[in-house]
């Protein structure tokens, strides 16, 4: 049997938020509007931009306002924050983001040591946001990001039923949108396959978005499992930069040039110029010269034959 595939599938590159927060440098302001102005020259339209947490806590992120405020500036760009509480939502409707995503651990131990409450303490905080955003008359989506989906490594297993009960919370406390994300690499394909088709299920069109960390090298065939089960949005960062300050080991997202890549070669219509894609990546890679980068497209080039195929893709 022949599998269907979307013709379409939609990268958010969210570097600026989830790439840089655990990396030592702090970029410049000037670097990252570089980055959103190259990112969107290059077909990108949605972006993670940053997150509203106390400049204290991730000095990386401080400009995030700003930020958002250049990326509303450019045309048909869909710009993302994170989200910790209701005092972090508060400033993402004032900054006018599209879309402002809430963190949620389905592992206790790795939510309280990422944000100080336990699941369900976040989901009763995504009611209060949502009666906020409301009350504001505000127009920015709230997504519920239900995170260590597959595992975790502070606490080992997380079970499969867990992760649905609490996407289904979220839904319930008033989410847009929701999404699961592999924050520790321990997912395999079988997995992703199986979880995602039955948060799909669940969620129907309010599913949003795959996060795959490429810590253990199955970020890309995690992303093909989810393709599988009918995702057609996934994170991804310039670079495969990334990981969680509070979750030992969670290494390197999914290297955005290396997605784009892999669906274009597969005939899915992702928008994107790969040549200034990767050519983006280079002024990043300058930027953070004293970080680890990642990913295997830079290396090797596109292939000869990848213009010819993505033609007759299109006949």
């Amino acid at each position: 049997m022949t599998q269907s595939f979307p013709s379409q599938a939609v990268i958010r590159e969210v570097g600026l938020r989830d790439g840089l927060q655990s990396l030592r440098t702090i970029l410049p302001t000037a670097s990252k509007l570089a980055w959103i102005r190259g990112a969107h020259a290059a077909g990108l339209r949605e972006l993670e931009v940053g997150s509203f947490v106390p400049a204290r806590l991730l000095p990386q992120l401080a400009d995030t306002a700003e930020l958002v405020a250049f990326a509303r500036t450019l045309p048909g760009l869909f710009t993302s924050v994170l989200v910790p509480n209701l005092r972090g939502a508060q400033d993402a409707l004032d900054s006018g983001a599209d879309l402002m995503i809430v963190p949620l651990s389905a592992s206790h131990a790795h939510s309280l040591a990422n944000l100080r409450k336990t699941p369900d303490e976040v989901v009763a905080e995504v009611a209060r946001i949502r009666a906020a955003r409301d009350a504001s008359g505000a127009k920015t989506l709230i997504e519920g990001g239900v995170g260590t989906a597959f595992g975790c490594t502070l606490q080992g297993h997380v079970d499969a039923e867990e992760v649905l009960r609490l996407m289904q919370a979220l839904l319930d406390a008033g989410a847009d949108r929701v999404s699961l994300a592999d924050t520790v690499g321990y997912a395999d394909p079988a997995m992703v396959r199986e979880l995602f088709a039955r948060a799909i299920a669940i969620a129907g069109e309010r599913f949003w978005c795959g996060h795959f960390h490429d810590t253990r090298g199955l970020g890309l065939a995690n992303v093909y499992a989810a393709l599988e089960a009918g995702v057609t949005r996934f994170d991804a960062c310039l670079a495969g930069i990334g990981g969680c300050p509070h979750a030992p080991g969670a290494s390197g997202n999914v290297a955005a040039e290396d997605l784009a890549y892999l669906l274009g070669s597969m005939g899915i219509d992702t928008g994107i110029d790969i040549g200034r894609l990767l050519a983006l990546r280079e002024d990043v890679a300058g930027w953070l010269r004293d970080e680890t980068l990642h990913g295997t497209l830079w290396r090797a080039g596109l292939p000869k034959t990848f213009a010819a195929e993505r033609a007759a893709a299109t006949v």
